[in-house]
Formats: C-alpha cells, sequence, structure tokens
C-alpha cells in the first residue's frame, strides 16, 4: 500500500456487507454518482479496528439505492465479508469539484449569520433530500433549517469559519412551530 495520511482522504461511503459469491460489495455511497469512485481509481477501506486497505477499483454500478463495487484482489464473498461495515475513503486529491462546491466537513461547524449581520448559529448537520441539501443550524434550543440553494447562501468563507444567508423573506418563519 502506499503511504497514505488520514487527513488526505475523504469520507464516501460504507461497505453495507457482500454480494454474491465473487467479492463484490455492496456499498451505500454518500457521492453523487458511481463515477466518483471510478475516477478516484483507487480506494481505501478502513475497517473498525483502524486497519486501512487500499485497493484498484474496477468497477462501479448502481444498484438498490447503493452500489455495488468491484475491487482488485478481492475475489471471493469470504474476504468481501471482512470489510463489512468499514468506511470507504478517496483522496481528496482525486475529486474534480467547481469553486462553489463544498465538502460536508467543510460546512460543518461554520458560524451562520444573516447578511444583517444577526447570528442563526453553528450549522452542525447537513441532510440530503431530493431537491437540495438542508443546512441544520443550531444555537441553544433554536433551529434552523435552511435549503442550500445560491438564493439563499449568499457567501462561504472557509478561511474565517462563517457562512453568510440572504434575509429571503419567510425563511426563518418556516422553523417557527
Amino acid at each position: 500500500m502506499s503511504e497514505v495520511f488520514p487527513e488526505a482522504l475523504l469520507l464516501i461511503g460504507r461497505v453495507i456487507g457482500p454480494h454474491g459469491v465473487r467479492g463484490l460489495l455492496k456499498i451505500e455511497s454518500y457521492a453523487h454518482s458511481e463515477d466518483t469512485l471510478l475516477t478516484a481509481g483507487r480506494i481505501y477501506l478502513k475497517q473498525s479496528s483502524g486497519k486501512i486497505s487500499e485497493y484498484g477499483i474496477l468497477s462501479a454500478v448502481p444498484h438498490k439505492g447503493g452500489a455495488l463495487i468491484r475491487l482488485e484482489g478481492l475475489d471471493s464473498r469470504e474476504q468481501a465479508e471482512l470489510y463489512c461495515g468499514a468506511e470507504i475513503l478517496i483522496r481528496k486529491a482525486a475529486v474534480s469539484r467547481d469553486d462553489d462546491e463544498y465538502f460536508w466537513h467543510e460546512l460543518i461547524g461554520l458560524r451562520v449569520y444573516l447578511e444583517t449581520g444577526r447570528y442563526l448559529g453553528t450549522l452542525e448537520e447537513i441532510v440530503s433530500t431530493a431537491a437540495n441539501d438542508i443546512y441544520v443550524v443550531r444555537e441553544g434550543k433554536e433551529e434552523f433549517l435552511i435549503p442550500a440553494i445560491h438564493d439563499v447562501v449568499k457567501t462561504i468563507d472557509l478561511e474565517n469559519g462563517k457562512m453568510i444567508l440572504s434575509e429571503v423573506e419567510g425563511l426563518l418563519d418556516l422553523n417557527e412551530v
């Protein structure tokens, strides 16, 4: 295995279990498409013990809300069973993205403000939906559900750890109970 540093890796899924008898892995993917896996070329499987194994990826196809992947050197159900529950990681450098695209781990923890300067809280969670992601912002007992769309999110400033939102009419009213 080539030398790899954990901070250079990106979590993109987990192994649900083996599929069939020839070493296929059934996975839950956090990536938008299987192309992310194929483009990466190599993946890293991190077992609960912390051991990381590196594999070349031969194929990745959608399957029942997840994906099936075939890896170099993983040829039997017994070998595949060893990775049940393992995290799937790829090198961050293998992922291409636009200037306005961010990894979830970069956004979690940002302080969130309205353009007026009002502090809403910390982005603590991101929920993926069919239409768009939802940012869950909390401060004490207050919780705001913010749609991750360009009309709402004006600025993401990773260097200063903050996000600025447009004060779209009704945005915060939706969060009141």
